[in-house]
């Protein structure tokens, strides 16, 4: 009997690991809305990587779990940080300060196709049949959810989908899928979360001139704002992101990037409940698609 006859049909920490970085990450789009007014793109990414190392750090320093990265390894670990940490962070902010949370996660839903393509042809993924099902019919609902949001104008929500948000959400697209595709390797030998801690201090050394811009603001900021500053540092970065490495470390990198196609609706449904963002039925529709195609990626 091999290893692989023994592996368990369901690793249930591995799912359980990405339930929580997915609703966290969807939680992020909402709270990037909501704080938005009161930090800018600079300084909102500063301020939730600097926190987010903070906590982080401490874990590791508790752990004591370190493994010396290698000269390659350095290489790829900067990569996670300079562009998934540092570039996206800042291209997300401002890309949702021109495009409405739905339309902003269904752009950067490019990203894990990015991700699936890339990793069958570098990382020796291939393309699994029920994976690309899953990934196309996941896309189509997420594509579904973004359009119809795009189009939707409540007293709520105001869509200004501008060429440079565009843009934004596709550079936050882009960075998602380098970052991604520089973590696998790495983590084969260095514990995820000193990956984590170590990229997610790269990217805010790479926004620390947005410094003096982070103290006006929080000069400013109302008691809520600043909250949900540090729950984005907390709970999105140094939670999420550490369950998100625990998961690539158990499952290949393509499927593990579809199952971010369920951001979108858990997206919809948060700002609805916390924002009072009422969804159109369509995209309702369009997040039960989403999650079929989840689902469909993970059969065997």
């Amino acid at each position: 009997m091999t290893d692989l006859d023994t592996r368990p049909a369901v690793d249930w920490l591995a799912l359980g690991a990405v339930a929580i970085t997915v609703v966290s990450w969807a939680s992020a789009f909402v709270a990037i809305r909501g704080v938005g007014e009161s930090f800018g793109a600079g300084p909102l990414a500063l301020g939730r990587l600097l926190i987010g190392s903070v906590a982080l750090g401490m874990i590791v320093l508790i752990r004591r779990q370190w493994v010396k990265p290698n000269r390659t390894q350095w290489l790829q670990i900067a990569s996670i940080g300079v562009f998934w940490f540092g570039i996206y962070n800042v291209a997300l902010n401002a890309a949702e300060q021109r495009v409405d949370a739905g339309t902003t996660s269904m752009i950067i839903q490019i990203g894990p196709i990015l991700v699936a393509l890339f990793a069958g042809l570098l990382l020796g993924e291939g393309f699994p049949r029920w994976l690309v099902i899953g990934a196309g019919i996941a896309f189509a609902g997420a594509v579904m959810v973004g359009v119809v949001t795009a189009v939707t104008t409540t007293a709520t929500t105001k869509t200004d989908a501008d060429f440079l948000g565009i843009a934004l959400c596709l550079v936050s697209a882009v960075t998602y899928a380098i970052g991604v595709l520089s973590q696998k390797p790495v983590l084969r030998t260095i514990p995820g979360l000193q990956v984590t801690w170590m990229a997610c201090t790269i990217g805010a050394v790479c926004t620390l001139p947005f410094a003096p811009a982070l103290l006006d603001d929080l000069g400013s900021a109302s008691a809520g704002a600043t909250g949900g500053l540090v729950y984005l540092g907390l709970v999105p970065t140094a939670l999420a992101f550490s369950t998100w490495a625990y998961a690539l470390t158990r499952m290949n990198a393509g499927k593990l990037g579809i199952t971010t196609y369920a951001v979108p609706p858990i997206t919809i449904t948060l700002a609805w409940l916390l924002l009072g963002e009422v969804p159109h039925i369509l995209a309702v529709v369009g997040g039960v698609i989403c999650l079929v195609g989840v689902g469909l990626s993970r059969k065997r």
